[in-house]
């Protein structure tokens, strides 16, 4: 066992370092981040207007006194995504980030319909709608702002600029060198865009959900893909290398819109059409103790095991445990590099995430709702908050006893072993 895990480190250390360093993926994952604050409130004020025990028309009345708290968060997240991204990709060439910021907001802009066809195919100009900014424009606003950042700094980088003399006003001598790269890279998004619209009367918009994001979200909607994203986080953690921020930085765009489609569904009062989403992800994997579902771990540990050491290590992980924070017990028992508990630590979220998935899908429990529910939330009120149903908080509890299940015999063989060295 010991000789493979070492060749698979080996194998997996460098490419999971080579990931992890990846502008691209380092972007992407600061650009989420950034939108982060903004998401979780608008989740907040969702869960805070549809509370379960809410008649409809008090619901309807939040929704109407409350409801932009929402709209102008997570309905319009591509927005701060775009932004985002033109920003961390800038600033890593060590370019202005603001200004690489807003050019790439103003890409995917020029690439966005200002128009809206109506139910009775009257067509109205000058109309942002939230959809397009929102799940639906996800992929295509990654890509515009990746895209324009990078023709940005490329520009800014050969010295194509307008210098200002010394004594001018540095905001205004900034403004003035970013003036032709600004101006280069947005004559090229609206020229693409004339030529989609002109040449084909179609929209950019509408040619990427279809071709791309759609085939990638049902990719990413998948449970074998899911288990995937899963098994790979699990071994990257147990070889001491973070395993979201490497994973998660491909996953997340796919799993957040998902999150957005299933939380405009349940605005609407329509089915939820997905299982697997950004919510889902948090709630019922991060949610039961952090990466691997170790809450019901250090419980274990700390109140059921003998050894000296797994108590004291149980009882330190147990209060960070409850706020899902568990790099005590990973970098403690220890989990890292540990074969004595690689079987359970990757066969856990594996084994839950499989049973949620069909409990899910049969109607037996709740599907979440696309609210974002933050990952330090405590168990059994996560799952609440997530699925807007105390049912969501029974799974958890259930979640819990299956990860006891799976864990007690590994963790108790590697308590004999403690007490034979404590003993001597």
């Amino acid at each position: 066992m010991n000789n493979f895990i070492d060749k698979l480190a080996e194998k997996l250390t460098p490419l999971a370092a080579k990931l992890g360093s990846n502008r691209y993926l380092t972007v992407l994952r600061d650009a989420f981040m950034l939108a982060f604050p903004l998401t979780m409130f608008g989740s907040i004020v969702v869960v805070l207007n549809n509370l379960p025990f809410f008649s409809d028309d008090l619901k309807g009345t939040l929704n109407g006194l409350f409801g932009n708290g929402q709209n102008a968060t997570m309905s319009i997240m591509t927005l701060f995504i775009a932004f985002g991204i033109g920003y961390y990709l800038t600033k890593s060439y060590d370019e202005d980030g603001v200004f690489g910021g807003v050019v790439s907001l103003a890409s995917f802009l020029i690439l966005t319909p200002f128009n809206l066809t109506t139910a009775d195919g009257v067509e109205v100009g000058g109309v942002l709608t939230s959809d397009r900014l929102g799940a639906k424009g996800m992929f295509i606003g990654m890509l515009a702002a990746f895209l324009a950042a990078e023709i940005y700094t490329r520009v800014k980088k050969k010295g194509i600029v307008i210098k200002m003399p010394e004594g001018v006003p540095d905001a205004v001598s900034r403004s003035f060198t970013s003036l032709i790269p600004a101006i280069a890279t947005l004559s090229v998004f609206t020229l693409v865009n004339a030529f989609v619209s002109g040449a084909f009367s179609t929209n950019l918009h509408d040619v990427i959900y279809k071709f791309i994001q759609q085939p990638l979200t049902g990719l990413g909607s998948s449970l074998p893909a899911t288990l995937l994203a899963l098994l790979l986080t699990q071994m990257l953690w147990f070889f001491g290398l973070h395993g979201q921020v490497i994973i998660n930085s491909v996953m997340e765009p796919i799993w957040q819109a998902l999150a957005l489609e299933n939380l405009t569904a349940f605005e609407s009062g329509q089915d939820l059409p997905h299982i697997i989403t950004k919510s889902f992800m948090d709630t019922f994997t991060v949610s039961l103790g952090g990466t691997g579902m170790t809450l019901m771990v250090v419980i274990l540990m700390a109140f059921v095991m003998k050894s000296k050491q797994m108590k004291e290590i149980g009882r330190l992980a147990i209060g960070p445990g409850l706020f899902n924070v568990n790099e005590p017990v990973i970098f403690g028992l220890p989990i890292v590099l540990n074969a004595a508990v690689v079987i359970p630590w990757v066969l856990t979220p594996l084994v839950v995430t499989t049973f949620n998935y069909f409990m899910m899908y049969s109607g037996i429990f709740p599907a979440t709702t696309g609210v974002i529910v933050p990952w330090t939330m405590p168990l059994f009120f996560s799952g609440m908050m997530a699925t807007n149903s105390i049912m969501g908080g029974v799974l958890q509890l259930i979640d819990v006893a299956i990860v006891a299940a799976i864990w007690f015999p590994f963790l108790k063989a590697q308590d004999k072993v403690n007490l034979a060295f404590e003993a001597e």
